[in-house]
């Protein structure tokens, strides 16, 4: 008898166990009243949380709807807080008898959607990656509580122990430099173990959409940095990934539906994307070519999110606003954008753009022909839908540019002519000015590759600093940083010397930089500088001319202010007839070569030396 009973006590205990309300996280982890949504989708995570009722008394918000997942430890709980003013608001959870009530923060927005401001030609964007720039804190090489991973510096695919406060205590030599906006690979947390000597320290596999690596800082550090940032006049681009996240992500270990990710029977039919993303525009395209490229994963290590699911999409969508309100990021780049739905990443623009009309976004849309890329621009009259993305990748220019270098410049269509000939489509586009154009970035080679031509690298960069574009550029090619992708991913990706302890010498510095290091930072913030402010630049009109004896010149104009970019695009001693460019020389008798200081004379002859590039100011 008495063992009936106890076994009917110890019965009664586990229903009692299984039936109190377990919450171990809400995302987002608070949010914000007065926007132009006014609901707010809260994912509620804990043990079968998936049956429980939710309530609450907050003035100014009732519970819209609760959905509950596949998952039993999920529930999806949609607010309506348009009345709601900041407090701290009173959740109630009942789950079988048994309450918990949560509090959860509305806070007031720091500045109105329509005052904040994105990026746009103006701008000079400096990329760099958090792990290979700085190390300012050696405690968070070793984070304990994080998956296996090791902090090794002559690995050069694992982490290096560069952080959020290496960046921040160099703001300085971005000034000095005369870069105008920062753009960090992505910052949130990727706690995925080392694998086969291979560690996510790029941070393309997120593992938690709320927080900073903890080996790059914490989220207030995040914010501080930011804060910083601005006091030095510099913006920051936070980069995002919507198409997948990382396969350490608690989703995968307990999914919240089944169609929270597409091919989610990944253990047993693994489905990689096709890389090809012509399917996505090809009018005559398969439905089986479309599935591989969108619904494909990106690689194992990554599984692929369905953002057709409108509770994803909602996920995504909140915590990007979230990070803008939160930490202040000036701007988004939307990693590998054609791979997502393309619905629903222009839903999430349209939501950006309504809510912050003078913000900013650029999508990684990496194909090499300029009607694919400009199709994905805002307004597009190539598209049968609206995209409602600002800014788009110049891939076209990277690919044109990359082929040129290593050619002459002939009368047909080698060299330079390959610019010439890019830009001719940018009829294509809504808006010329805001597209992003780069010579090299974290997936491509270094522009010197494995050499230092720094005649060509100059050239490169005068034609970006001054052309129809928002430029970017990569970290390290101020001091003539090189690599390739055929040694590793790592030899694009080297570290900053001088931002980490033990560096044979600092490169933030004059003394620590080589005498050819020194002449390529001052060549080039000297151009960087007197860019700043410079809407002949950044709203002015453009003229190009058809490479003439392997010279290409195209000119910028606004308000009576010409300049003049002029290539030789070739290994020989060019005498070039300035007459042939006198519709855009007018009257003008010289012009200050702004790379050099020297006045040139726009009479007669100039002679350029092989290779010459020049920045022609009047």
């Amino acid at each position: 008898m008495k063992k009936m009973i106890s076994l009917a006590i110890l019965l009664m205990l586990i229903a009692g166990m299984k039936a109190a309300v377990n919450i171990e996280r809400v995302d987002p982890t608070n949010w914000f009243v007065g926007m132009n949504n006014p609901t707010l989708q809260l994912m509620v995570y804990g043990h079968d949380i998936k049956t429980a009722d939710v309530s609450t008394t907050y003035p100014g918000v009732t519970v819209k709807e609760v959905v509950r997942l596949d998952s039993p430890n999920y529930l999806l709980v949609y607010l309506d807080i348009s009345g709601a003013q900041p407090g701290m608001m009173k959740l109630n959870f009942v789950n079988a008898g048994k309450k918990k009530t949560i509090n959860y923060e509305l806070k007031s927005r720091t500045m109105k959607g329509a005052d904040r401001k994105g990026f746009n030609s103006g701008d000079v964007l400096y990329m760099l990656m958090p792990d290979r720039f700085a190390n300012g804190n050696v405690k968070n090489d070793d984070v304990k509580g994080m998956n296996t991973y090791k902090c090794d510096r002559t690995k050069p695919s694992l982490r290096h122990g560069g952080d959020l406060t290496g960046i921040r205590q160099h703001l300085d030599y971005f000034n000095q430099l005369g870069v105008t906006a920062l753009w960090f690979t992505p910052v949130l947390e990727n706690n995925s173990p080392d694998d086969n000597g291979q560690s996510s320290y790029h941070g393309y596999a997120t593992t938690d959409y709320y927080k900073v690596d903890p080996r790059l800082g914490t989220n207030d550090e995040y914010r501080d940095l930011i804060a910083d940032a601005h006091k030095h006049n510099l913006k920051v681009v936070m980069d995002m990934i919507f198409n997948h996240c990382g396969s350490f992500h608690p989703w995968l270990k307990d999914m919240p539906s089944r169609d929270w990710f597409n091919e989610p029977d990944y253990k047993n039919n693994y489905l990689q994307t096709s890389y090809r993303l012509t399917p996505i525009v090809d009018p005559y395209a398969s439905k089986i070519d479309q599935k591989e490229t969108v619904d494909g994963w990106f690689v194992p290590s990554m599984p692929d999110l369905n953002q057709k699911n409108p509770h994803v999409i909602r996920y995504l969508i909140q915590n990007s606003e979230w990070w803008i309100e939160t930490a202040g990021i000036d701007g988004i780049r939307m990693d590998t954008y054609p791979y997502a739905d393309y619905d629903a990443m222009a839903e999430w623009m349209k939501t950006i753009n309504d809510e912050y009309p003078n913000y900013n976004a650029v999508g990684e849309t990496w194909v090499t022909e300029p009607a694919y890329t400009a199709t994905f621009q805002k307004d597009s009259k190539l598209s049968e839908k609206n995209s409602n993305l600002k800014t788009v990748m110049d891939f076209s220019f990277y690919d044109k540019l990359s082929i040129a270098k290593n050619e002459e410049t002939d009368g047909g269509f080698s060299g330079l002519n390959r610019i010439y000939n890019s830009f001719v489509y940018d009829y294509l586009y809504p808006n010329s000015e805001d597209i992003m154009a780069f010579i090299e970035n974290h997936d491509t080679d270094r522009f010197l590759g494995k050499g230092k031509d720094v005649k060509m690298l100059k050239q490169a960069l005068a034609l970006l600093l001054t052309t129809k574009r928002i430029p970017q550029l990569y970290y390290g090619t101020e001091v003539l940083m090189n690599g390739t992708k055929e040694v590793a991913d790592g030899d694009v990706r080297k570290d900053f010397l001088g931002g980490f302890p033990g560096d044979s010498r600092n490169t933030f510095t004059k003394e620590g930089r080589s005498v050819e290091e020194n002449e390529m930072f001052d060549w080039l913030s000297r151009l960087l500088h007197w860019r700043q402010s410079n809407e002949v630049i950044s709203k002015g009109t453009m003229i190009q001319f058809l490479p003439h004896d392997g010279v290409y010149v195209f000119a910028r104009q606004k308000d009576g202010k010409t300049v003049l970019t002029i290539l030789n695009g070739t290994s020989k001693k060019v005498s070039l007839d300035m007459n042939r460019y006198a519709e855009v020389i007018n009257d003008a008798a010289s012009a200050v070569d702004v790379t050099t200081g020297k006045n040139i004379s726009l009479k007669g002859n100039l002679i350029l030396e092989p290779r010459a590039s020049m920045v022609l100011d009047y």
